[in-house]
């Protein structure tokens, strides 16, 4: 068998596990992968954003926020929650400057997103 990778999911694959390991493997993994690849790598800052991320999510209109506009993330093909969410997140804090959803869609359509839910399994 012949296994094709992509050049930067190949890049990002060993910070993402060894983030993912530092937060109990609690976050989704594309999700650290997509911030890895934004950020080019820089793991001091993925951790301190992941972390306003965390606290954020806590907040609970925030997450009604989501639910109001997630029929029109899925209708765009962006159907990674976590990403969803954080692309909200993100636009709320300026770290982005384009809308939630055509962030999502770049993290999710045309970048591509490496992990499946047997990856999940297989690093839990």
């Amino acid at each position: 068998m012949i296994l094709l990778t992509w050049v930067t999911y190949d890049q990002y694959i060993q910070q993402t596990m060894q983030i993912s390991a530092m937060w109990n493997h609690s976050i989704d993994l594309n999700l650290i992968y997509s911030i890895l690849d934004f950020t080019q790598g820089k793991i001091d800052q993925i951790v301190e954003c992941l972390s306003m991320f965390e606290a954020w999510k806590l907040q609970q209109n925030n997450i009604k926020k989501y639910e109001k506009k997630k029929k029109e993330f899925i209708e765009r093909r962006c159907c990674n929650h976590q990403i969803n969410l954080f692309c909200i997140f993100a636009a709320e804090k300026e770290f982005l400057i384009s809308t939630p959803i055509e962030n999502a869609i770049l993290a999710t359509v045309n970048n591509g997103l490496p992990f499946v839910k047997k990856d999940l399994k297989k690093h839990l």
